[in-house]
């Protein structure tokens, strides 16, 4: 038995051990959720009579676990940097936190902001060095772990190794707890007609040899798919999804024109099919970086023709971008869309696409709005939107006078809906 593997041995315990380390108040702080630690989580709950005001801080919940249940914030509260549909009913109803970050920031507010009692994360098999790999969320995990009091790991061989600055060493670790449970998985979403009338907008403006940003979702899927006939594309992004590898795996996306990182498809986490998770394990190509690096605006911005392509959930005539919230009610939250958005206008060359279906509720409300709802949150400000794209067209903003921005925006949206924007324009002085 090697040095490592006797540190190994001596930390490791079982879930409910580990978690009677757990005290009440405590700061826990899980990776985005496909790399939270779901052993451990449960027998934290099953000491839910022990145990209150422990404050659980995460972006993205995917495995709907006891302590997320209602009647259990006593105990548990969930504080939910982006809200998935297990908290986002909790924090509509003041049963959950919402915490306003820039995602590129996290990292900075956990290391000068934030006490970190407790981070508990999914890592990969350990090494012959002694190291674990964080896998598919180095996010601001990473940062996390370097400052919290007590570092449980759950050490699964679902998870796998990724590269990059990723690792995590056994002599670092507190507890290790053993689990091979699947990771959470997400499929391709569902690819509408209309996602790939917007999706073919967006690739006839994407010129071979940028560098893109893509998320998940019909829109960023099929325009993916009209991607697949470029050339020499880069990847850096937030989020590593199925629709990325494939265009790898066909050729498209290489990385030879990077600016930085060239030749690698760099992430600061990956959530998709197992396919993905497979593709990631020992894969030199791919790198995850914390999440303070992928996301800064100023490395994005460093990367020759930087392509971001983001979506909204309302889109007001000056431009604003309402991506979080249907007015007072928080959905999700800011993500990397305004880190990606700045980066996007700082990139020579550079395109920063919202993406937004014309009308929601079956075509009885239109999306582009004269102003948002009452208490919307406004995730990218007017100042940073370069481009909107509608079923109907693309609409250039940037450089243009709030006149013109209106003017190109009635004439993306739904044809029933551009009399009465106008009309309000009117009203507004705008037009």
């Amino acid at each position: 038995m090697t040095k490592w593997e006797q540190i190994y041995q001596s930390k490791l315990v079982s879930a409910q051990e580990a978690a009677q380390a757990l005290k009440s108040g405590d700061n826990i702080f899980l990776p985005i959720g496909a790399g939270d630690a779901p052993a451990v989580l449960e027998a934290m709950a099953g000491r839910k009579d022990e145990l209150e005001g422990v404050s659980v801080h995460q972006m993205l919940p995917l495995r709907n676990l006891t302590y997320l249940q209602p009647g259990m914030e006593k105990h548990f509260r969930s504080n939910g940097w982006f809200l998935s549909g297990l908290n986002r009913g909790l924090a509509q109803q003041g049963l959950a936190d919402v915490t306003p970050n820039f995602f590129y920031d996290s990292p900075r507010l956990i290391t000068e902001y934030w006490d970190v009692d407790v981070v508990m994360a999914t890592v990969s098999p350990m090494d012959e060095h002694g190291f674990f790999s964080f896998g598919v969320n180095v996010d601001y995990i990473s940062t996390a772990a370097q400052k919290a009091k007590i570092v449980i790991l759950e050490v699964n061989p679902s998870m796998p190794r990724s590269f990059g600055d990723s690792f995590i060493h056994v002599s670092d670790a507190t507890f290790l707890v053993e689990n091979n449970i699947p990771i959470p998985e997400i499929p391709p979403a569902p690819v509408s007609q209309l996602d790939r009338v917007i999706g073919n907008y967006i690739a006839e403006l994407v010129e071979d040899g940028s560098t893109i940003q893509l998320g998940i979702g019909g829109i960023p899927q099929a325009t993916a798919q009209c991607l697949l006939s470029k050339r020499d594309l880069g990847v850096h992004t937030e989020m590593i999804t199925d629709s990325i590898m494939d265009l790898v795996e066909a050729g498209a996306a290489n990385g030879s024109k990077k600016t930085m990182n060239r030749g690698k498809v760099v992430g600061t986490f990956a959530l998709g099919t197992r396919k993905l998770y497979d593709f990631i394990h020992n894969n030199p190509a791919v790198e995850l970086y914390p999440v303070s690096y992928t996301n800064d605006p100023a490395v994005i911005g460093r990367q020759h023709k930087m392509v971001t392509i983001n979506a909204a959930i309302e889109v007001d005539l000056l431009g604003q971008c309402a991506s979080e919230s249907i007015g007072h009610a928080q959905f999700s939250g800011t993500g990397g869309q305004a880190d990606f958005s700045h980066g996007a206008i700082r990139s020579p060359g550079g395109k920063g696409f919202i993406t937004i279906p014309s009308t929601t509720k079956g075509g009885t409300i239109s999306r582009i709005v004269a102003t948002l709802k009452p208490g919307a949150v406004v995730t990218t400000s007017k100042n940073a939107v370069d481009y909107v794209v509608t079923e109907y067209g693309v609409a250039k903003l940037r450089g243009k006078t709030l006149r013109q921005r209106a003017e190109a925006l009635i004439a993306i949206a739904h044809p029933d809906f551009r009399g009465q924007l106008r009309e309000e324009g009117r009203k507004l002085q705008i037009l």
